[in-house]
């Protein structure tokens, strides 16, 4: 398991061992999460296999696809911060962020392997939504449809190679705000890929998961919104 993120740091004769320590264990706690998911990947096909269900569609592989990449992202931050953050929130919210979105991960690449689905799109990011949105998210909210002319370079939200930089250097309070800045605007950039995958997915195991990620991901960016509010922050701008 990933190390207890309301453990505190040791002192600093002993601070170099424990990061250290901490490292280790957060990485074995994402290879760990990620057999997990693969495993309920497989096992969440079973029923697919014996079922009346359709076979999965553009939508079911490219969300699988671009959403097992945007999350990679997320593990990426959210781990620099478990490791070095000292903000017991911080961390805690940067634990739960690593653990479920490594699992879902895991859940996503075993259906891409039980399909015989490359693990990633060769072609770009998001060529799979091409169809616009009803215009009312699962929460019953109205939000703009979603459609894309073609693949993109790149996915809405995600951080600047120069960001992911600046966040390994930066260190105490700027450390816990950049990464709630970061971390916010890329749970808002991956939502509409996660509205349209739960609308639009042939089966029902990706439309299901897609359901799930939206509601933990919009209760997510209420909490974030919450933390930079008291550490006196704005959210970054669209990306």
């Amino acid at each position: 398991m990933a190390s207890d993120p309301d453990i505190p740091v040791a002192a600093s004769g002993l601070g170099g061992q424990v990061r250290h320590q901490r490292t280790a264990l957060v990485i074995l706690g994402a290879i760990g999460a990620i057999l997990i998911g693969f495993a309920v990947g497989v096992l969440a096909r079973i029923p697919l296999d014996t079922s009346s269900e359709p076979d999965p569609g553009i939508v079911d592989i490219g969300f699988s696809q671009d959403m097992s990449a945007h999350h990679a992202q997320a593990v990426e931050m959210a781990g620099v911060v478990l490791v070095r953050s000292t903000g017991t929130d911080v961390r805690r919210l940067a634990y739960d962020i690593l653990t479920t979105q490594q699992s879902q991960i895991g859940r996503m690449q075993g259906w891409l392997q039980l399909w015989g689905k490359p693990a990633q799109s060769v072609d770009g990011y998001m060529g799979w939504m091409t169809e616009p949105s009803s215009g009312h998210d699962h929460s019953g909210t109205n939000s703009p449809g979603h459609s894309m002319s073609g693949p993109m370079a790149t996915m809405p939200g995600m951080a600047t190679p120069a960001e992911l930089a600046a966040l390994r250097q930066a260190t105490g309070p700027e450390l816990d705000t950049m990464f709630l800045q970061l971390m916010l605007r890329h749970h808002q950039g991956g939502l509409p890929m996660i509205d349209y995958a739960a609308q639009h997915a042939e089966t029902t195991a990706v439309s299901t998961l897609a359901e799930t990620m939206s509601k933990t991901q919009r209760g997510e960016s209420d909490l974030l919104t919450t933390m930079l509010s008291a550490r006196g922050a704005a959210p970054l701008p669209a990306g």
